[in-house]
Formats: C-alpha cells, structure tokens, sequence
C-alpha cells in the first residue's frame, strides 16, 4: 500500500464512520474503484482506532462520568441506581454480541462477507430500513391531524433488554455495507428512541467492540500489502477528520432526519449491482493480490 492510498483511505474512514453509510464498505469500494488492492479487514480495525479516538475526545466528559461512576459501584451499592453507572453495564452488555460473533465469524468477516454484491445488498436492504426507521420517528415526533405529538424514550429509559438487542444491531455491521451507526441508530429508532439518544448510545457503545477488534488485528499488519507505516498514517488522517464529522454530524440529527442517507446507500447499492452485472467491475475485485 501507498502513503498516497493510505491517505485517501484514511480520509474515506474519517468521513464515513460516524454517517450510517458503511466505512468497511467504502474503503473496500474506494479500493475496488481505484483498482487498489483490499485493504483487509485488519487494515479497517486498526483505521476505526483513530475514529474511535475521536469519540472518546468528543464524549470525554459523558465518558469519564460513566467510568467514574461504574467503577464506584462496583464497591458502593448505592451507586449501582446511578444512571451513569448502569449505563457502564449497558454499554458492557450491549458489546457482547459483537464480542462473540466477531470471533466465531472472523474466516466470513475476511473472507466471503467482503463481495461487492453483498455489499451492494446489505447497503439497500439497511438503507430501507433506516428509512423506515426514520419515517416512524418523524411520525412521532411531528404528530399529524388525528395523531398526537408522542414522546420517544432518552437513554434514561434504556435497560437491559433495549440494551442487548443495540448490541445484536451492532454485530450485523460485521458485515461490510450494514454500517454500525445505521444499524445501531435504525434499532433505537424501531424501539422509540430519539434521533439523538439513539446516535449517542451507538457511538459509546462502539468503544469497546473498535478498540478491541484494533487491538486483535494488531497482528495481522505487516502481512501481504499492507505496512505498518501507511496503516498507522491512515488512522492518524481518519482521527482528525472522523472528528470534525462526528461534531457535525451530533448537530445534523437534532433537526433532520436520515432520509439523504438512505437515498445514498440504494442509490450506490443499485450502482454496484449495474457494474458487477455488466462485467465492468468485478465483485472480488482486488481480493487476490490482498
């Protein structure tokens, strides 16, 4: 890989990480559409640390709170009502099935998952469910002449249940084109949270499964084309560009709705079917010299 690729790659990783589009899928289509090698799936865990490191600069102070308060009532039973610690154990909670299923899946996740036509698949079928996701809550929050204004839930009202099945969204962007954002917000949305809560819960929630997914890729850097030079530069690009995103994607939600973002994703699903069907592009394009 290039410093030249590893930039654009860096900069594709910072753009699209927090936006409910698909990182995984754009940097595997950036590279498909360059004629550029696969990055791999390690070459995007490793990326998504420097994303990652945006939200824990952005949400530091939501972070620390919750830090603080989970590791005081681990000791103090009376902590253990406080907000911010149960959202510790939320967030816990809510990783384990990424945990799991990034393990047991781990040879697809390399492997089968990274062809273009499920790729182009999953961007379709998530983006309609994002927009059905998104029409409820616009519903909802903007009532109608026999409906009244409904109240959503905040994070206030997440529990163990709401928390596991964020979790089991979560895990489906283990496959490249589902989106961790839009499927993590698309199952907030379906359960009655606000555009905002369920944004926020996402984002926190992704902490432990990126770390940890960067930190098991570690390994794998340095095998086939990629280096750790241009990686550690990609993920130094995505940081500073993954958090002017997320700054201005947090203001975004609290007053449009995600309907560009669905138009997007079939519009570029349908435009990956079109050149995988006429032969112009190939659906394991770049996979075997990776």
């Amino acid at each position: 890989m290039s410093w030249f690729e590893s930039f654009v790659l860096g900069l594709v990783q910072g753009l699209t990480e927090f936006l409910p589009i698909s990182s995984s899928a754009h940097l595997r289509l950036t590279a498909a559409f360059a004629g550029w090698h696969d990055p791999g799936a390690a070459f995007t865990a490793i990326s998504q640390i420097g994303t990652e490191a945006a939200v824990l600069i952005y949400f530091r102070k939501d972070i620390a709170r919750i830090v603080s308060a989970w590791f005081r009532s681990l000791t103090d039973k009376e902590m253990r009502a406080d907000h911010d610690a149960q959202m510790g154990w939320l967030v816990i909670v809510g990783s384990i099935p990424i945990g799991v299923l990034g393990i047991t899946l781990k040879d697809q996740i390399e492997g089968p998952f990274r062809d273009l036509r499920l790729i182009a698949t999953t961007l379709i079928v998530m983006g309609i469910v994002l927009g059905i996701a998104d029409r409820l809550a616009s519903r909802d929050e903007d009532g109608g002449k026999h409906r009244a204004v409904k109240e959503r839930k905040t994070l206030k009202d997440l529990g163990i249940r709401d928390g596991l099945i964020y979790g089991f969204c979560q895990a489906m962007a283990l496959i490249p084109g589902v989106s961790r954002s839009g499927a993590t917000i698309s199952g907030g949305l379906l359960m009655g949270y606000t555009r905002e809560s369920a944004a926020r819960y996402s984002f926190l929630l992704a902490i432990p499964a990126v770390l940890a997914s960067g930190a098991y890729e570690l390994k794998d850097v340095g095998e086939g084309h990629v280096s750790w030079g241009p990686t550690i530069f990609a993920t130094v690009v995505a940081f500073f560009v993954g958090y002017a995103v997320i700054a201005w994607f947090m203001k975004f939600i609290t007053t449009k709705s995600f309907m560009p973002f669905v138009y997007y994703r079939v519009a570029l699903g349908i435009l990956i079917f079109i050149l995988v069907s006429t032969g112009t592009l190939s659906p394991h394009a770049g996979e075997s010299a990776g």
